[in-house]
């Protein structure tokens, strides 16, 4: 078994062009990913400081090409940075669209855009395209192949034991004959075992309360059995 210690932030991972720098990710807090491969560069579910960390890693030249936006889920430790993100890209005079890419039925996401809409619509310098994803269907970007996939959170519904399921996805990259795989928020799942299986990273979240198997979230337990079957892994959004 791989060695496992706490995860120290950022994470960063690089191979043959094909790089990650996950900035954070917290339960309840934030996740803020960037993934580059080569001069292409995507953001991955934009918690609350993604604008901040993308200024300190990238000049506004950059962060202005960024075509494409990745959203697991639409938690607010997952998308609370989308707001300000998109505003800068205005404020900074973004002529290309941005894509942004999130499960069919995450209302969150489609809610944000239509407020911001709503304020910035007269003003706002480029287009946005919503793009749901409801059935996981492999796709490219440039030399990019992305390849969603339904993964298994769930979350708790108040004043209630029961939970109820969040429209959730993993994603897997592919370029230059590298992989990483994503899973996102996810209980155990059979999706996110076989998509993990011999990538060239795996970023696994393990965000069970120890030793407690949970509908909401891996255990490390789980977490490491699944990092393990990939060549390298990431664990992250551990509780403290």
């Amino acid at each position: 078994m791989k060695n496992f210690q706490m995860p120290k932030y950022p994470l960063i991972w690089e191979k043959d062009n094909f790089f990650i720098k996950i900035f954070c990710s917290i339960p309840n807090l934030a996740t803020g990913i960037l993934l580059r491969a080569d001069q292409t560069k995507f953001v991955i579910d934009p918690g609350d400081g993604i604008l901040r960390d993308l200024n300190k890693e990238l000049v506004s030249s950059e962060i202005l090409e960024i075509d494409s936006v990745f959203i697991s889920h639409g938690h607010h430790d997952h998308v609370g940075g989308l707001w300000s993100f998109l505003t800068y890209l205005s404020v900074m005079n973004k002529q290309t669209p941005l894509n942004i890419y999130f499960p069919k039925g995450a209302v969150e996401i489609t809610s944000i855009y239509k407020a911001f809409n709503e304020v910035y619509s007269k003003e706002l310098s480029y287009k946005i395209n919503l793009i749901e994803i409801s059935d996981p269907v492999k796709f490219n970007i440039g030399e990019v192949e992305v390849i969603p996939f339904k993964v298994n959170h769930r979350e708790i519904i108040p004043a209630s034991e029961e939970t109820l399921e969040v429209p959730s996805l993993g994603f897997k990259f592919l370029y230059n004959g590298k992989s990483i795989c994503y899973g996102g928020d996810t209980a155990y799942c059979d999706a996110l075992v076989e998509m993990a299986k011999d990538s060239d990273l795996a970023v696994i979240e393990a965000g069970a309360e120890e030793g407690e198997e949970s509908e909401l979230h891996m255990t490390k337990e789980q977490a490491y059995s699944i990092g393990n079957s990939a060549k390298e892994y990431f664990l992250v959004h551990v509780p403290e």
